[in-house]
């Protein structure tokens, strides 16, 4: 199941990455050649953007490469750190299954209005669905996170500011 995750979610996120790249660079090209710019550019750079992101998402909680304050952990005892590892899976479980269902639903709303983007006319509807079920797919994963103990980073682990 993890590695079609991984599979799934990487291709979405790195397709969508690189047609916004392909997009930029050709988009440039033709304002910089021939004073023409690609129609609707940024609504579908815009909406490449919810697919990298989104698309991503799974991912960085399936890793556990969120950015986080970790500066206390080494002073913490071992079961204090297991509380709160726990209290924050079931947090952002909670908050990412309830913002799955919201989209979902707005999606359903959008759907019925037959709400579009404005130069393109891009069903909106399809976007919120999708983002709705990353969103949702993302709590199952914290709630799955919640029988594995905290992770032990070494030290320089992760980037540091």
């Amino acid at each position: 199941m993890k590695k079609l995750l991984e599979l799934l979610c990487g291709l979405l996120s790195g397709a969508a990455l690189f047609a916004i790249m392909a997009l930029t660079f050709f988009d440039v090209l033709g304002r910089k050649l021939a004073d023409h710019s690609i129609p609707g550019s940024l609504e579908l750079t815009e909406l490449l953007m919810v697919a990298v992101i989104f698309g991503a998402l799974p991912l960085v909680s399936e890793r556990g490469e969120h950015v986080e304050f970790d500066s206390l952990d080494p002073y913490l005892p071992l079961w204090l750190r297991r509380v709160q590892s726990v209290v924050v899976h079931v947090l952002c479980a909670a908050v990412l299954l309830g913002l799955g269902w919201l989209m979902w639903r707005s999606g359903g709303q959008f759907l019925e209005s037959g709400e579009t983007t404005a130069q393109l006319k891009i069903l909106k509807a399809p976007f919120l669905y999708g983002m709705g079920v990353l969103c949702g797919a993302t709590g199952v994963i914290h709630l799955f996170l919640l029988a594995q103990p905290p992770l032990e980073k070494i030290e320089g682990e992760g980037a540091a500011l």
